[in-house]
């Protein structure tokens, strides 16, 4: 879903935005012990948990929004603001900053005009983010895009990586 489609979803009547979540809320049998399913499933849609569709779900499950919030708020993976396409995790554990992780995500944040606190592309394409630890020390530093790992980066490396996958997107366009 790109950033057009995205706030088309957001501007569409509250019955077509709940259809999904609807969907999603009956393939796990409205059950609230499927919640953490629910919202990956939720996530994986909008990219992110929309504060109104977690209050949708609490209704649909019939459980107190506190019990959703809590949820999305207490595991990192969720987030609770629009994500890019592409997700940039740059680790800075013990290993990684020791091979100069840090040179990495400048390169990376100068290349997309981003920082830590907006760390979000104006085109929702990449977001960046820094993690304690990927689990792949032998590789670092280590960048992960979405799910893809890919070890013994450098600043040049890194903005190679961005500059293939814009050049992927204009193809696919």
């Amino acid at each position: 879903m790109n950033a057009v489609e995205l706030a088309t979803v957001q501007q569409q009547s509250p019955a077509r935005h709940y259809e999904k979540v609807d969907a999603i809320l009956a393939e796990n049998g409205n059950q609230p012990q499927r919640l953490i399913p629910i919202l990956q499933a939720v996530q994986e849609e909008y990219r992110y948990l929309p504060e109104d569709v977690l209050t949708f779900v609490a209704t649909g499950l019939a459980i107190p929004p506190a019990r959703v919030f809590g949820v999305a708020t207490f595991y990192s993976h969720f987030a609770l603001s629009p994500k890019g396409k592409y997700c940039i995790r740059l680790c800075d554990g013990t290993a990684c900053h020791v091979k100069r992780s840090i040179p990495i995500l400048e390169a990376i944040y100068k290349r997309l005009g981003v920082s830590a606190k907006s760390n979000t592309t104006d085109d929702m394409l990449f977001t960046v983010e820094t993690v304690a630890c990927l689990g792949a020390c032998g590789l670092a530093p280590v960048v992960v895009i979405n799910e893809e790992v890919h070890g013994q980066m450098t600043p040049e490396a890194a903005v190679r990586l961005i500059d293939e996958i814009e050049q992927q997107e204009k193809v696919n366009a």
